[in-house]
């Protein structure tokens, strides 16, 4: 019997194949580029956004410590001529009398207090001039009960020069705890005399021909000073032939103090 010949069902025309069969039907068997790569759409890298911002941060972060680093620079190196050129001393100060009119207490525990202090401030720097504000003065034990507060008003002190300033430190009923006024009767009968400790807190800035500072605290605290009670209406001298004053700058940097 003869084979019958069953014609495809799409028969080309004019020797040519139709083109929906040729776009859609791969020739057999299609690789993996045929099968998925018509359908998914030309590749292109995209730029990291990451790595521009890292980039950006370090750049901003070497820029700032580089400009942080030549300003302590230019600062050191100002400092450095301004210290040779004018050889800038501290300030000294000395407790030159504390006379005591009044210091007792009272049945209720209140605390009467009449001192009047003379304190010595000496510049000893040849070119500078020193500029102080008002200074406010606390006078304590050696246990920081509080004796009596005063000030000083403010003054000018030229260059090689000795200003005595002049103040009354005062107590009008200072109500104390019984602790504190327990101790305090103890120290007032003490024969060889009262330990007292003097802290004088104030601002000062230091001018140099047309150049001043800014304005710097400092703390000058005095001990080695004793007192007897007065008897009666005579006042007695203390004694601070063995006090010493000590200087303390403090520096304050944004919410720092050093």
């Amino acid at each position: 019997m003869a084979d019958k010949v069953y014609p495809s069902s799409k028969q080309a025309t004019n020797g040519t194949a139709p083109a929906a069969a040729t776009a859609t039907n791969p020739s057999f068997p299609a690789t993996k580029a045929q099968l998925y790569g018509a359908s998914r759409p030309p590749y292109s890298p995209q730029p990291n956004r990451h790595r521009y911002r890292r980039s950006c941060c370090c750049s901003c972060c070497i820029w700032t410590t580089t400009a942080i680093l030549v300003l302590v620079l230019l600062a050191a190196i100002v400092g450095a001529i301004l210290y040779v050129l004018y050889r800038p001393h501290r300030p000294t100060f000395t407790v030159s009398s504390l006379k005591v009119s009044t210091l007792n207490i009272t049945s209720a525990s209140h605390l009467i207090t009449n001192i009047n202090l003379n304190v010595e401030a000496k510049n000893p720097n040849k070119k500078l001039v020193y500029i102080y504000d008002p200074t406010a003065i606390s006078i304590t034990t050696n246990d920081d009960i509080d004796i009596g507060d005063g000030s000083f008003g403010s003054f000018v002190q030229g260059t090689k020069n000795t200003t005595l300033l002049k103040a009354a430190i005062t107590s009008s009923k200072q109500a104390l705890d019984d602790t504190s006024a327990g101790n305090l009767n103890t120290a007032l009968k003490n024969k060889n005399g009262m330990p007292l400790k003097i802290k004088l807190d104030t601002k000062v800035k230091a001018k140099m021909g047309a150049l001043k500072t800014p304005k710097l605290r400092i703390r000058v605290t005095c001990e080695g000073i004793k007192v007897t009670v007065p008897k009666g209406k005579t006042e007695t001298t203390a004694s601070a032939s063995n006090a010493k004053c000590k200087v303390d700058l403090k520096l304050k940097i944004w919410k720092w103090t050093f």
